[in-house]
């Protein structure tokens, strides 16, 4: 899923509100967490977290990769080699299936694509931590508007002073790595809602797997033009190898275990951590320090996506 770092790093965080404003189930992932209630057990939890810091470290390796491969060649990596795995377990079953749900598909993938590259063309400009935190406002605003009460507005204004924290060592510094986070973030609330309908629409994880051969097609040209064949030296291959299985095949796998032990709402709080893991993935990795004021923005935007995940949560009940 994605990245959200970018699979769906970002994506619990709206995950609640999706599942509260849809009549359709909200996508393998989705239904399997709400089927439960309750917090949820520890062994759940240490799984959300182990995948979550496998995203985030796999964003600071794809970093390191960005010298000889460049961020697109890095994204054509990452997508491809995850939709050939993805292809290979999953043998996804193509027929049946109307204009309609290959159309849900296809805007899945341009999406889940989109959203990759915005996101390594961001953290190739501006450190890691930012950007995740920068990625998160989409689904953030997402969740607010769709829970619809009051207090909503508390978590975007924590989240706007989140935002005027960042800035506050210069937005030229960040721009306009930025405004490639921000995008990412937007391709991110348009993946959670694609998402959504392509689990009420394929079986299993065939909406997932059909996503991502479309943005390996996608990102396939860009990597090329970028890099060539720099993409098939054995060194790239390994490392192209190592992101994607660290920021895809690892966590997903871990997500799919932890929301057999954990309800929707649980599973969302605790992937709202990503900014902060971001961060140490950035510092121990990449060694990106951040000031404080840069610190305090990302646990301001954390604090306001749990909360957000929490008012959604109790919308729905």
């Amino acid at each position: 899923m994605t990245n959200t770092g970018s699979r769906p790093a970002a994506t619990a965080v709206a995950a609640t509100a999706v599942a509260a404003t849809t009549s359709a189930p909200a996508g393998s992932r989705l239904r399997t967490a709400t089927a439960r209630a309750g917090v949820g057990s520890p062994g759940g939890i240490g799984l959300v977290l182990a995948g979550t810091l496998s995203v985030q470290f796999g964003s600071a390796v794809a970093a390191l990769l960005f010298p000889r491969a460049g961020a697109l060649g890095t994204v054509t990596l990452r997508v491809t080699i995850t939709a050939v795995m993805l292809l290979a377990v999953c043998r996804p079953r193509l027929r049946g299936h109307s204009s309609t749900d290959w159309a849900v598909a296809g805007g899945f993938g341009l999406a889940l694509g989109g959203m990759n590259i915005l996101f390594y063309q961001a953290i190739d400009r501006i450190p890691l931590g930012p950007a995740v935190t920068l990625e998160v406002l989409g689904p953030l605003l997402m969740s607010v508007v769709a829970a619809r009460r009051a207090v909503s507005l508390v978590w975007a204004g924590l989240a706007l002073v989140g935002v005027f924290l960042l800035g506050q060592d210069g937005f030229g510094r960040l721009d306009p790595g930025a405004g490639f986070a921000l995008g990412a973030g937007a391709m991110c609330a348009a993946y959670i809602v694609l998402n959504s309908r392509a689990g009420a629409r394929f079986p299993r994880l065939d909406g997932l797997v059909v996503a991502m051969a479309v943005a390996a097609v996608v990102s396939l040209p860009l990597g090329i033009g970028s890099a060539g064949t720099t993409l098939l030296r054995p060194g790239v291959l390994g490392l192209g190898l190592a992101v994607a299985v660290l920021s895809s095949g690892l966590p997903y796998s871990l997500e799919l275990l932890a929301l057999r032990r954990l309800s929707a709402p649980t599973f969302a709080v605790l992937m709202s951590l990503a900014p902060a893991v971001g961060a140490l993935a950035g510092f121990l990795v990449l060694g990106q320090a951040l000031s404080a004021s840069q610190c305090l923005a990302i646990v301001f935007v954390v604090g306001a996506s749990a909360g957000a995940v929490r008012t959604a949560g109790a919308g729905r009940r």
